[in-house]
């Protein structure tokens, strides 16, 4: 039946109208429905991977290419150890170097990694050995056969030297190419394609070797494609399909703590019941000095852990302009999961009250507000996590002196020591002449000049090294939580 034959009063086609319109736009509101439930699924395979969770004393070695050369994953899941388990002193190193392939890292992996006596290597390869123009041309395939066999004949040795030492293996999945974006054209067909193909290779290898495995290729390719139905030039995965800026790092340590059982866990949750002036619940925290007043209800309280502090400046390269506070708009419920410091008040007067914490204001918040709980990690003017964010800053520091390091490590292990030259010997005249002849034809190696006469110098590195070392026994001191006296006052 035709709507105009329902409706004989001169209004069919505009009712007719109405009703189609309403079809799309509930035909639009279940696309988008099913586009966001398609973003969180994918996210949440993450949750599907298991990884045991660092222990005190350990030393995590994260070995890798350029991604983790200047990245910050692992440098905001160090954080995340730093303010969560603020007793817990480990160290988490940055190990990559730009440009590697699987080839530079079994030539440095006993020198470069085991050299740090780590407990725990966390090993990502396979961006660089993939290939980049190869897969635009008419011998793809054949360099894909070709580079594979080269691949799992350097992985074979890198697996023997892994069993050959007690340290826990974690075999990773980088992060993915992003070959869906249409934000340029400039796409290199099935390369990721080809990174599964390794990543496959390490899957079925930490199977056989009883090895942990986790894998960031799937879930942010599946959360790109997921995005990319509504925006076809969405990408996680950075300007270059490759290097994902400091949000995507952000999501790798999501992926990462994720699978380690972090999500869920609670900086705090505080409930006190105002009339009784008891205690409902206090997780990851201790309450004392509950005190009803004329006007409100005070209490001292000192928590386990500190917020999870989101940095809002774009940091590190310079092609960087994304921070790392942009992953609350990435995944919605990272603050339920991650970063969740619940107060909850109950039976107040009815009113608006003002949160003050160690006499700094905090907000005005309504009875009710308060009843159903507040998340004070929200809050980036609470002296807690003003504490985080110092933590924050000097990590970031200790992350700076990091990445000149690992710039040195790329000239002597992916420079010197490929040319013969050993490590008492980078400062002789030979080599600097080699070198002054060989950036010429190498902008990298002129662009890292002065990093080698600095770094060059063992009396320049081992300062440098305690620098680092003196950054993190201040973290460790300025990291613990304090008691803090908290007050609500009814204003009106």
């Amino acid at each position: 039946m035709a709507c105009g034959e329902i409706f004989q009063d001169g209004k069919g086609s505009k009712e007719c109208q109405w009703f189609k319109n309403k079809e799309k736009v509930n035909s639009m509101r279940k696309y988008i429905l099913f586009v966001l439930f398609m973003v969180l699924s994918c996210i949440n395979t993450a949750g599907q991977q298991r990884l045991k969770p660092f222990r005190q004393g350990d030393r995590v070695a994260f070995v890798g290419n350029s991604i983790t050369d200047g990245g910050h994953f692992h440098s905001y899941i160090w954080l995340y150890y730093m303010t969560r388990f603020p007793e817990m002193r480990l160290w988490i190193g940055n190990l990559g170097i730009g440009g590697d392939t699987s080839t530079e890292i079994l030539n440095r992996l006993e020198a470069d990694v085991y050299g740090k006596m780590p407990t725990v290597v966390a090993l990502t390869f396979g961006m660089n050995d993939s290939g980049y123009l190869e897969h635009n041309t008419d011998t793809a395939s054949r360099f894909r056969e070709q580079r594979f066999a080269l691949v799992e004949e350097n992985y074979r040795k890198i697996e023997d030297i892994l069993k050959s030492h007690s340290a826990r293996v974690i075999q990773v999945g980088t992060s993915p190419y992003d070959q869906t974006s249409r934000f340029n054209d400039n796409i290199y067909q099935g390369k990721n394609d080809f990174i599964c193909r390794m990543i496959d290779m390490q899957r079925e290898s930490a199977k056989k070797h009883g090895w942990e495995f986790l894998d960031w290729n799937k879930p942010m390719t599946d959360y790109n494609i997921g995005k990319q139905r509504t925006d076809s030039t969405f990408t996680i995965c950075g300007h270059d399909r490759i290097h994902p800026d400091n949000d995507g790092h952000m999501m790798m340590a999501y992926i990462f703590l994720k699978a380690q059982g972090m999500a869920g866990k609670p900086v705090a949750t505080v409930c006190i019941d105002a009339a009784t002036q008891s205690v409902v619940e206090e997780t990851n925290c201790r309450l004392s000095c509950i005190e009803r007043t004329e006007k409100g209800v005070q209490f001292d309280y000192l928590a386990a852990a500190l917020p999870y502090p989101l940095d809002t400046i774009a940091r590190g390269d310079m092609m960087f302009d994304r921070p790392q506070s942009r992953i609350k708009t990435l995944v919605p419920d990272f603050m339920k999961e991650f970063d969740s410091e619940t107060l909850r008040v109950l039976n107040l007067k009815k009113g608006s009250y003002r949160l003050t914490i160690d006499d700094v204001v905090i907000d005005t918040i309504q009875d009710y507000r308060l009843a159903a709980g507040v998340n004070l990690a929200e809050y980036v003017c609470t002296p807690q996590y003003r504490q985080a964010l110092t933590v924050m800053m000097l990590n970031e520091d200790r992350w700076d002196m990091e990445r000149r390091m690992r710039d040195w490590a790329w000239v002597e292990y992916d420079y010197f020591l490929k040319n013969g030259v050993k490590e008492a010997d980078v400062l002789s005249p030979e080599a600097c002449c080699m070198y002054d002849r060989d950036k010429q034809s190498s902008w990298w190696l002129a662009s890292r000049r002065d990093i080698y006469a600095k770094m060059g110098n063992k009396a320049v590195r081992l300062a440098c090294e305690k620098y680092q070392d003196s950054i993190v026994d201040e973290i460790y001191r300025v990291n613990r939580p304090v008691t803090r006296h908290i007050k609500l006052v009814r204003v009106k």
